[in-house]
């Protein structure tokens, strides 16, 4: 007949914290001869189930990735052909782990006005483990500082200011925890130089988008960052850049802004990168950057056709002169051909291609047309930087 047994179940380390491994031990006592064998099952409440085999009437697991508070833990034993099935209890407490929280700040030293970014990082102390999430206070001393409460992602909360005043400024990180972790508290000091002041540049194009041969005029503002005041004096270099090439100018600050007109830059199916870089000419402000983009597009053309002379008599050379030129606010010469076809009574009776000459102009002669009425019609076919002119024709008469 089998014997009845009991189950007593150990929890080590109890009470443990947040992040650490806990071993369970079941001992199985038979109330009766011999050794309990089988399987014990642990479960746990609020977290897994796990199973182990007797040996020697003990068994021993570990369970990992408890959350915060108390877990019922009840051990059941299998029994086998010599001992009966029993259950015993007991509770793991997992109290939130300790914390360390260090605080830094980039750039340290800083320029007045420039952006400065504290960084605090929530470490668990071991045997703790896991990432801290909840929130951080910052508290930033002396001028342009002041109380910041920024959440922790991933371990980090971060802080940016562009406001604070020359000197030393304490710095201090609260961590305020949460049900896993305990708060801590880090410190550090950060200093703002007294001399240049750091620099925002912005830049911007009038007209955006242009057409090819259109003035463009790039214009960037070259600002103090708080709470530096003045205005930034020196130069602007101005770096415009496409697929095509690479088109720089210069202009002098004056009130802050400086300009850069071009009219030099074909079009582009990728839209211009525009670069401004503000070079001081005093050590009252530090250099900085500023970017934009602007499209150039296909300028529009037009085209006439002239036959000359008009009327002509059979046998008579003809010349047939075409002129393609841009179409405001587009400007320079377009390339490539002209393609001009002349019908008589309804049939193209001749067609030709004929490239522009650096002009913007295209000639071709006859002198066989038999005598009739024609209609002379010509298209300017476009090129990389001028769009398809529409037809334009003319009546030529050719006399007896």
């Amino acid at each position: 007949m089998a014997s009845p047994t009991i189950t007593l179940v150990t929890v080590t380390p109890n009470p443990s914290v947040f992040g650490q491994s806990v071993t369970l031990t079941a001992t199985v006592i038979p109330l009766g001869v011999g050794t309990p064998t089988g399987t014990v099952t642990f479960t746990i409440t609020g977290g897994p189930t796990l199973m182990g085999t007797l040996v020697g009437g003990t068994t021993s697991v570990t369970a990992t990735g408890l959350s915060g508070g108390p877990h019922a833990v009840a051990a059941v034993y299998s029994g086998d052909t010599n001992f009966l099935t029993s259950t015993g209890t007991n509770v793991i407490a997992v109290v939130p782990a300790s914390t360390t929280t260090s605080v830094m700040s980039s750039p340290n030293p800083s320029a007045l006005g420039q952006p400065v970014t504290f960084t605090a990082t929530i470490t668990p102390v071991a045997p703790g483990a896991g990432t801290p999430g909840g929130t951080v206070t910052f508290v930033i001393g002396g001028s342009g500082g002041g109380t910041f409460v920024r959440p922790v992602v991933g371990g980090v909360a971060t802080l940016s200011l562009s406001s604070l005043g020359s000197g030393s400024h304490a710095i201090t990180a609260i961590y305020g925890g949460n049900t896993t972790f305990l708060p801590s508290t880090g410190s550090g000091t950060h200093t703002v130089n007294p001399g240049s002041a750091a620099t925002t540049t912005t830049v911007v194009s009038a007209p955006d988008p242009t057409v090819f041969g259109q003035p463009v005029t790039f214009t960037a503002t070259v600002t103090a960052n708080p709470p530096a005041t003045g205005t930034p004096t020196g130069t602007v270099t101005f770096t415009v850049t496409g697929p095509g090439g690479t088109v720089t100018g210069s202009g002098t600050l004056s009130g802050g802004v400086a300009t850069f007109t071009t009219s030099a830059l074909d079009a582009n199916d990728i839209a211009y990168t525009v670069t401004a870089v503000y070079n001081p000419d005093t050590a009252t402000f530090l250099t900085s950057t500023g970017t934009d983009t602007h499209k150039v597009n296909r300028a529009d053309t037009e085209i006439a056709i002239t036959v000359i002379p008009n009327p002509a008599t059979v046998g008579e050379t003809v010349s047939y002169i075409a002129f393609v030129e841009a179409v405001p606010p587009g400007a320079g010469v377009p390339t490539g051909t002209v393609g001009t076809g002349i019908d008589k009574d309804g049939g193209t009776i001749y067609g030709i291609q004929v490239a522009l000459d650096g002009n913007g102009f295209t000639l071709f002669t006859i002198n066989n047309f038999p005598a009739g009425e024609y209609t002379v019609y010509s298209q300017y076919e476009g090129d990389n930087n001028f769009n398809q002119s529409p037809f334009d024709t003319v009546i030529h008469t050719i006399n007896p």
